[in-house]
C-alpha cells in the first residue's frame, strides 16, 4: 500500500514538473518597449525585432507617448487632464512596463484580433494578467475607466513634476512636448528636463526665447547640479591625468581639437630622438600623421606595434599603413601563434623620458572625447625604461603568453605619487585589483566599458556587504557581451548604472577612497589579464583620486536612475546622439535612420 502511494506521488511529480517544464519553454522574451500596452516579444528567439512579434494587450486602453487623437480628444474631456497630462502619464506608464516586462518571458495567448500595426493578446508575467497590473496601477483604462483614483492623481503629480521635453537628436535643440517642430525629427526623443544634457538649446519657437530668456532661468537650476566646472586636465608633479566628459561630444571627428588629442601632438612636436608607438590600431588623425611627418624629417626614430587579425581584412583599424610608412621599424602580431589575443595596448614613449597611456583608442570616437576614456602622462626616465623593455619583447617577436616577466622594479615614487605599473598577460593584473577592492573601507567607484572578470566582480560584491559605497558605470553595449557579470552584481546589490550616450563608456578605471586610481588598456575581463597585451596602471595620489570621484559622480547623476534597472540601446533614442552620429554603435551594420531603433514614437 505504502509503496503505491509513493509511486502515485512521485508520478503526481513527474507530471507537475512536465507541466512547469513546458510553461517554461512556452514563454517568450520581451525584447522591446513601445508603449505600455505594446511590446515586442522574441517569440522565434533569434532577438530580433520582427514585425510579425509587436503585440497589444488586450481589452485595455494605456495611456502612452503617442496616443491616437481619439484617444486624447476622448480621456482629455472625459479626464478632464490635458493632452501634456496623457503623454506625462504615458511616460511613467512606459518606465512601469520596462520595470515589469523588458528582458523577461511572457506567456501570451492570442485573442484573434490582428492590425496592421500589431497582434493582440492576453499577456502573463509570472502566471499575473499584465493588463490588471496596468490597471489597477492607473497606467491604463478598463471599459474608458481608471481604477484608482487615488493612485491616478498620484501618477499625474509624479508626471507633471518629469518637466518632459522633446530632444531633437540631430539639432541639440529640446521643444515642448506641443511643438510642431520637436514632432518633426525621425530621431527624437522624449525626456525629463533634468536629464538633458549640457549644451542642448531651448527651441526659441515654443520656448518663447524673449525678454532676456526670463523664462529659461528655472531651466538654468535644474541643470545645476549636472554641469560639471571643474578642470578635465588633473595636473600632480609630473604627472596629468585626463578626464574625458564624453556626454558633451555627441558626433565624432578627426580635427583633433580635444585637450588629449593636442597634448599628443605637443609631445610628438616636442621629441628629439625617438618615439615607440603600441597602439592596438590608427585612424588616419591629419594633425597626428602630420606631426609624425615632421618628427621623421628631423631625424626623430619611430617605431612602431599594433594589432592585426589573422587575416588582415579583419583588422579593425585601418589607418595603420599610415604609420607604417613613416616607422623606421614596425610589427603586428599577425605572425604569432597568438595573434588572435589583441595586442591592445594604447601607449607611446617619447624620447625615453615621457609616457603616454590609457584607454583611449587613436581613432576619430577617441581622440574627439566622443568616448569616455582614462588617459595619462608621465613625465619620468625610470617609468619610460619599463614600458621600453615591455615594448622591445613584443617588437622582438614575443607578444601575449610568450612574454616574461620583468626583472626590474614595477613600484615608483614620484613627488607626491606612488606608481605601480603591470602589464598582461604576466603580471596578473587583477590580484592587485582585487586586494585593493578588499581593502576599501569608503567608496569604490568604477567607471569601466564592462566586467567580466569573476573575481573581480566577486571582490566587489563582497566590498559593498561590508559596508563599502559601490557604484559601477558600464558601457550600454556590454550588457550583451559573454559572461557580463551585470546581472550578478544588481543581484547582489551593488549600484550599476549603463551609460546612455552615443559614445562608449570606455574606460577601465576604478577610483577608491580618495587615495587610489586605477587606469589603463585592461578591461576587467579574463581575456584583460590573461591573454591581451595590456598595461594597467595603480595611482597612488589623494589630489587626483578625489578629482576623478567628482567627475564620477558628476557622469552618474547624468544618467537616469531608471538605467540602474534597465539597459539602454547603444543605438537607440534612449542612447543620446546616438541616432545621428555616422557611427554603428551595436555592431549591427546599421547607422542611424537605418536602425530600427532610432525610428521615432
Amino acid at each position: 500500500m505504502k509503496n503505491s502511494f509513493a509511486i502515485v506521488i512521485l508520478l503526481i511529480l513527474m507530471i507537475a514538473f512536465g507541466v512547469f517544464i513546458h510553461v517554461i519553454n512556452s514563454a517568450d522574451e520581451v525584447i522591446d518597449i513601445i508603449s505600455p500596452s505594446k511590446i515586442v516579444v522574441d517569440v522565434n528567439k533569434n532577438k530580433i525585432k520582427d514585425s510579425s512579434e509587436v503585440f497589444c494587450v488586450a481589452k485595455i486602453e494605456s495611456f502612452s507617448l503617442n496616443p491616437s487623437e481619439e484617444f486624447v480628444k476622448k480621456y482629455t474631456k472625459k479626464l478632464k487632464i490635458s493632452e501634456t497630462d496623457i503623454l506625462n502619464l504615458g511616460y511613467l506608464g512606459s518606465e512601469f512596463a520596462q520595470k515589469n516586462l523588458l528582458n523577461r518571458k511572457v506567456t501570451l495567448k492570442q485573442t484573434g484580433k490582428v492590425t496592421s500595426e500589431c497582434t493582440y493578446a492576453k499577456v502573463k508575467i509570472n502566471g499575473v494578467n499584465y493588463a490588471d497590473l496596468l490597471y489597477k496601477n492607473a497606467y491604463a483604462l478598463r471599459d474608458g475607466k481608471i481604477s484608482n483614483s487615488k493612485k491616478f492623481k498620484q501618477n499625474l503629480e509624479n508626471g507633471r513634476k518629469l518637466n518632459l521635453v522633446i530632444l531633437n537628436h540631430h539639432s541639440n535643440k529640446y521643444h515642448k512636448l506641443n511643438c510642431k517642430y520637436g514632432n518633426m525629427a525621425h530621431d527624437m526623443v522624449i525626456i525629463p528636463l533634468k536629464q538633458l544634457p549640457k549644451g542642448m538649446k531651448p527651441c526659441k519657437f515654443c520656448h518663447n526665447i524673449n525678454n532676456k530668456l526670463k523664462k529659461l532661468s528655472g531651466h538654468k537650476k535644474v541643470f545645476a547640479d549636472i554641469v560639471y566646472n571643474s578642470p578635465l586636465v588633473i595636473t600632480s608633479g609630473n604627472i596629468k591625468v585626463y578626464k574625458i566628459d564624453f556626454p558633451k561630444h555627441l558626433v565624432p571627428n578627426s580635427n583633433c581639437t580635444t585637450s588629449v588629442c593636442r597634448e599628443f601632438v605637443t609631445l610628438v612636436n616636442s621629441s628629439k630622438t625617438s618615439i615607440d608607438l603600441a597602439l592596438y590600431g590608427y585612424e588616419d588623425i591629419p594633425a597626428i600623421t602630420n606631426a609624425l611627418k615632421q618628427a621623421k624629417s628631423r631625424g626623430v626614430r619611430i617605431r612602431f606595434i599594433y594589432d592585426e587579425a589573422p587575416n588582415p581584412k579583419n583588422t579593425y583599424y585601418k589607418g595603420n599603413d599610415v604609420i607604417k610608412s613613416l616607422a623606421n621599424v614596425s610589427l603586428s602580431d599577425r605572425n604569432n601563434a597568438e595573434a588572435s589575443k589583441l595586442m591592445h595596448n594604447k601607449f607611446a614613449i617619447f624620447d625615453n623620458n615621457v609616457v603616454f597611456t590609457g584607454s583611449m583608442n587613436f581613432s576619430k570616437t577617441g581622440l574627439s572625447d566622443y568616448d569616455g576614456n582614462d588617459v595619462a602622462v608621465i613625465s619620468s626616465s625610470e617609468i619610460a625604461h619599463l614600458y621600453t623593455l615591455e615594448f622591445e619583447q613584443m617588437l622582438g617577436g614575443k607578444f601575449h603568453s610568450q612574454k616574461s616577466v620583468h626583472n626590474t622594479a614595477n613600484k615608483f615614487v614620484l613627488g607626491n605619487s606612488e606608481i605601480e605599473v603591470y602589464f598582461s598577460p604576466q603580471d596578473k593584473s587583477s590580484k592587485r585589483v582585487v586586494s585593493l577592492i578588499n581593502n576599501a573601507s569608503k567608496y569604490i567607484y568604477v567607471p569601466s566599458f564592462l566586467i567580466t572578470h569573476k573575481d573581480i566582480a566577486s571582490a566587489l560584491v563582497n566590498a559593498k556587504n561590508s559596508g563599502v559605497d559601490v557604484k559601477v558605470i558600464l558601457d550600454a553595449n556590454s550588457s550583451g557581451t559573454t559572461n557580463t557579470k551585470h546581472k550578478y552584481l544588481r543581484e547582489n546589490g551593488v549600484l550599476l548604472k549603463f551609460e546612455n550616450y552615443a559614445g562608449k563608456m570606455h574606460s577601465k578605471s576604478m577610483i577608491i577612497d580618495d587615495l587610489y586610481l586605477i587606469m589603463g588598456s585592461m578591461n576587467f575581463s579574463n581575456s584583460g589579464e590573461n591573454k591581451n597585451d595590456e598595461n594597467m596602471l595603480v595611482i597612488k595620489n589623494a589630489q587626483i583620486a578625489k578629482n576623478y570621484k567628482e567627475f564620477f559622480v558628476y557622469l552618474w547623476n547624468l544618467i537616469p536612475e531608471k538605467y540602474l534597472k534597465f539597459t539602454p540601446k547603444a543605438e537607440s533614442l534612449n542612447s543620446i546622439g546616438s541616432c545621428s552620429d555616422g557611427v554603428d554603435n551595436d555592431f549591427n551594420g546599421k547607422i542611424d535612420s537605418e536602425e530600427p531603433a532610432c525610428i521615432g514614437h
